[in-house]
Formats: C-alpha cells, sequence, structure tokens
C-alpha cells in the first residue's frame, strides 16, 4: 500500500494563531486541493493526521470540527481525489494522552489500520511536532514550508529528522512524486 499520511493545518490549509474555528476560517492553501487528487490519482491512499486542541480549549466543538472536515472532503472529492480518513486528537498538552504529536499514537494506528509498511510511509507536515511524530513510527518525513513550515526550518532546522524531505508546499511535494513516478516508469520502459 502507497500511504501519505498529512497533517491538516498549515498543510491542506492555512493555519492561524487564534486556530481554525469553523468552516469560514478553513481555507485552503493554493495548490493542496490539488495535490491530493493527484497523489490519490497516482495510487496514494491519503489520510490526515491532525491536533485540535481547540476542542479541550473550548474554542469549537466537534459539530464544527465536522463541518470543516466535510468541508476539506468535498473540495477533495471536487478535484477527483479522496481522503481516506481523519484522525484528530481533541487533548491540550495537559492531558499526556498518546495521540497528541510528537507522540506518535496516531500515526501508530493508521499504519495498523491500513497495514502499511512504515519506512514506505510519508508523514507531512509544517511542524516538528508532525515530523518526529512520524519519524516515531519509522516513517520518511516531509516537511512543507507553509503555515509554520518556514518557521520550523528557520528555528529548528538543527532538530529536524534525519533525511527529511522538505519542499515549498504539498503541491510541490506531490509534483516530486510524480516525477519520480514518471523517471522510474521510463527506466523500466527502456
Amino acid at each position: 500500500m502507497k500511504l501519505i499520511i498529512l497533517d491538516r493545518d498549515g498543510v491542506i490549509n492555512h493555519d492561524r494563531d487564534d486556530f481554525v474555528k469553523n468552516t469560514d476560517e478553513w481555507q485552503p492553501i493554493t495548490g493542496s486541493i490539488d495535490a491530493i487528487a493527484s497523489l490519490v490519482q497516482m495510487g496514494y491512499t491519503i489520510v490526515v493526521a491532525t491536533n485540535q486542541s481547540g476542542i479541550a480549549r473550548g474554542l469549537f466543538d466537534m459539530d464544527a470540527l465536522n463541518d470543516m472536515h466535510t468541508k476539506m472532503h468535498k473540495l477533495v472529492q471536487q478535484a477527483g481525489g479522496e481522503i481516506s480518513g481523519i484522525w484528530f486528537c481533541p487533548h491540550s498538552n495537559e492531558h499526556q494522552c498518546d495521540c497528541r504529536k510528537p507522540k506518535s499514537g496516531m500515526i501508530l494506528d493508521i499504519l495498523q489500520r491500513f497495514n502499511a509498511e512504515a519506512n514506505k510511509v510519508f508523514v507531512v507536515g509544517d511542524s516538528l511536532r508532525d515530523l518526529l511524530a512520524g519519524v516515531g513510527a519509522d516513517c520518511v518525513p516531509v516537511l512543507v514550508k507553509t503555515g509554520k513550515g518556514e518557521k520550523t526550518l528557520t528555528k529548528e532546522k538543527d532538530k529536524l529528522p534525519e533525511n527529511t524531505l522538505i519542499f515549498n508546499d504539498l503541491f510541490a511535494f506531490s509534483q516530486f512524486l510524480l516525477q519520480t513516478k514518471e523517471a522510474n516508469e521510463n527506466i523500466q520502459a527502456a
């Protein structure tokens, strides 16, 4: 199985310092929806793993979160793609749960549910905590410069996991995989 696990805020949609709390505030990053569709058309299964501590903080409720995810699903489907599942952690740091990134609980659950080989799974995020959650489960870390990505690259570059792949955005990552796939097909055809 070809599996890619995406963070949500800052990777698929624009992030906000005051949290993304409703469908009006949930706005896709240019190219991200098309990137997901492209990845699905290349044969990848796409899932989302996202910290949503705004629930624990009382900033929004499950209905608002479900509405945001419904919007995301519809936009991706309209572009010809599919998100095969969304995992979220509703807790804050105080809960000391195993699902909140940088812990790997969500990632491990996804790997088990999809019976995926961790070392062949990309985990795409815009923060060090996303990458650490992926590496903690033996996945391939990918940093995008959208959202908090540029700040992460500037302030925490020395903490990035070894062999982290870095791209301007999710669309650039999808194009890299497409070019890699085409190059491999050309080699096999020769």
